[in-house]
């Protein structure tokens, strides 16, 4: 299944890349939404079993964008998307701060709780995807990208 999603964005991600400023938001999340599909199927083809996608806790701040398991370890998922542009060269793994961690372990300890989850190791993975229109996306995976105990 993933080669039929990969064929599908070998021209990246967005459906168009000149967008007018009042449509930008939608485009942006739609290409997010592609992202995490992409991320999805990407993980599944590599041994990823998943729970959950897009889980956001009931009256909390929060939400994590893919839950599975890799072999006996729960991964907690955060995916980033980032259009490479001229003007705009960071990269998406950067963007997942110290408080959008935080908000990330507060969310997958409710994710446990509400579950009623045994102890069971757990990691946080972040996968971060460049998107340039017309190209293939880039996809980054880092496992284990930061520790819940710095972060609680």
């Amino acid at each position: 299944m993933f080669g039929a999603v990969q064929w599908a964005a070998r021209r990246g991600l967005r459906e168009d890349a000149i967008v007018p400023a009042e449509r930008g938001k939608e485009v942006a999340r739609r290409t997010g939404v592609r992202g995490e599909t992409y991320a999805y199927w990407y993980l599944r083809r590599h041994g990823y079993i998943f729970v959950a996608r897009n889980y956001m806790p009931r009256s909390a701040k929060g939400e994590i964008d893919l839950v599975g398991f890799d072999g006996p370890t729960l991964a907690f998922v955060e995916v980033r998307t980032r259009t490479v542009r001229d003007d705009l060269s960071a990269l998406p793994e950067l963007s997942v701060t110290e408080e959008k961690q935080r908000v990330l372990v507060r969310t997958a300890k409710r994710f446990l709780a509400e579950r009623h989850m045994p102890e069971l190791p757990c990691r946080f993975d972040v996968v971060a995807i460049d998107n340039e229109p017309g190209r293939p996306p880039r996809l980054r995976l880092h496992k284990d990208a930061f520790s819940p105990q710095l972060r609680g």
